[in-house]
């Protein structure tokens, strides 16, 4: 490994060099090859801190890997199927990992390479992972047409839920709420209370399949995305939570499935951002309001991009199927975006 770490490891500097390079020096800046965080497709990717990311991919492998770095810095082993979400606590040092196993498993980075907590009970692969605001409750959605509510600290579970056809794709807690929102395979999103572990909306059905969901940070906007191909579906969509089913706009303009879609940090004096990518081997910007397309990046070679994680106001990681790990960064209007490093 040390060897591997030597020969791919760059500085922190010459990361910030290719982020915040200009005129010449960013005329000639090149990506920068860390050490492979995996060894094979990544599935997914989320933060840990603003330095650290957590992945899970083929290899059946949780990675916590500093980014900014170059480094990896530990590689969980338990899983003996393919990872498919993570999803961590913030300010804690917990991770969640879920796969095709059927199992969701608890990490703790300062508490060894050993699952702290597993969570069993979903009859097929799990797709969905999410933290209660306040770090008690773990829920989790599978392809099984299950909801499961979970106690943390006893890992038991505490209600389950089954609502048929709901296969599961994606589930988000609402910050600062006891509602849970999730996405699934025939085609609708459903709102659910964590009280009564009950169904109280259910959005109108889209055309394609709902991959992917996001929360914007004050629980008032929900991001979803559309299966497709051909640029027939492909689109995310913003809605209102206020009005549940409100949709507000679509953005359109990718050719295949639309895998994930996020909402960026806003910065001050920039416009609302958001952001998604796309089996077609493009990330895109878009301006959350009007939904005009502000760039587009074509990472070729890459296979589905099919995670994303905005890591701070100008840096966004994407998750890929052939090529890893990627760190792109854009400027706070939108109108840039480039890969500055891979790992």
């Amino acid at each position: 490994m040390g060897k591997l770490q030597s020969k791919f490891r760059r500085s922190r500097s010459e990361l910030y060099r290719a982020t915040k390079g200009n005129g010449e020096d960013a005329a000639v800046s090149q990506v920068i090859q860390y050490e492979p965080a995996h060894r094979d497709a990544v599935n997914c990717v989320t933060n840990l801190t603003s330095d650290l990311c957590v992945s899970g991919g083929g290899d059946m492998a949780v990675v916590v890997y500093d980014w900014r770095g170059g480094k990896l810095c530990q590689s969980f082993q338990g899983h003996n199927r393919e990872v498919t979400k993570v999803e961590c606590f913030p300010g804690s040092t917990w991770i969640f990992s879920a796969s095709r196993d059927k199992t969701v498993m608890m990490w703790d980075l300062n508490q060894g390479d050993e699952p702290i907590q597993e969570f069993c009970g979903h009859e097929l692969v799990v797709n969905g992972l999410a933290v209660s605001p306040d770090g008690s409750r773990l829920c989790t959605g599978s392809r099984d047409n299950s909801m499961c509510l979970w106690d943390i600290e006893s890992g038991e579970r505490v209600h389950k839920n089954t609502v048929s056809r709901n296969l599961v794709t994606h589930v988000c807690w609402v910050p600062e709420s006891s509602s849970i929102v999730q996405t699934s395979e025939d085609k609708t999103i459903r709102v659910w209370d964590s009280r009564t572990w009950q169904v109280t909306n259910t959005f109108p059905a889209k055309q394609y399949i709902q991959t992917h969901c996001d929360i914007s940070a004050n629980g008032n906007h929900l991001l979803s995305s559309s299966n497709g191909f051909g640029g027939q579906g492909c689109e995310a969509t913003l809605w209102d939570l206020r009005q549940p089913g409100c949709k507000v706009v679509e953005y359109r303009g990718h050719r295949e499935t639309t895998a994930c879609c996020v909402f960026l940090p806003s910065s001050p004096g920039g416009p609302a951002l958001v952001a998604s990518s796309s089996h077609d081997c493009s990330v895109k910007i878009w301006d959350q309001n009007t939904a005009a397309c502000l760039t587009t990046l074509t990472l070729d070679g890459s296979g589905p991009l099919v995670s994303l994680a905005p890591s701070d106001s100008s840096s966004l990681l994407c998750a890929s199927f052939n090529t890893g790990l990627h760190v792109l960064h854009h400027h706070m209007d939108g109108l840039d975006l480039k890969e500055v490093a891979r790992f």
